[in-house]
């Protein structure tokens, strides 16, 4: 009885063994194909497949294609200001690459020098007064009610104007 239940639970590991190492397979052969479908579309939209994409890893690739996709794609922000933002923020991080693409991308969609600069500018600011909050270590909680308290009186004031 004992030896027939040693076959048993090898034989069901052995056939769970072999079920795992099947799935991966087939999963890395999905990975593969769809990893060459988003190089297909990549390639097609830019002519060619830039080196940022391909050091991404390949089983990854088509999601983090698809979020591209879908975070470029309609929205209710428009272009323009998406890549504006992304400036701002490629301005802080820093990171020249992020300059670069979001400033000509900025301006392919039709912003202005003086729409980037001023990006660049906010994105300062908020740096700047970032820096002043933290560094005087000011109360969150006593920092938005005086905000709400702000926001409050320049509302009832601009009925009045």
């Amino acid at each position: 009885m004992r030896h027939f239940v040693r076959t048993v639970i090898k034989r069901t590991i052995f056939i769970m063994a072999l079920s795992v190492f099947i799935m991966n397979l087939s999963a890395q052969e999905g990975s593969g194909q769809a990893f060459e479908k988003a190089k297909k579309e990549i390639t097609e939209i830019y002519g060619t497949f830039p080196s940022f994409f391909d050091a991404f890893p390949k089983y990854a690739l088509p999601g983090a294609w698809q979020s591209f996709k879908e975070l470029n794609g309609p929205g209710s922000i428009e272009q323009k200001n998406r890549e504006l933002i992304g400036l701002a923020v490629a301005s802080q991080i820093p990171c020249s690459y992020c300059v670069y693409f979001h400033t000509l991308s900025a301006k392919a969609m039709g912003a202005t020098d003086e729409e980037i600069k001023e990006a660049v500018a906010q994105a300062a600011m908020v740096r700047h007064w970032s820096t002043v909050i933290h560094g005087a270590q000011i109360d969150l909680e006593e920092f938005k009610k005086e905000f709400q308290g702000m926001m409050k009186f320049m509302q009832e004031k601009s009925k009045t104007q």
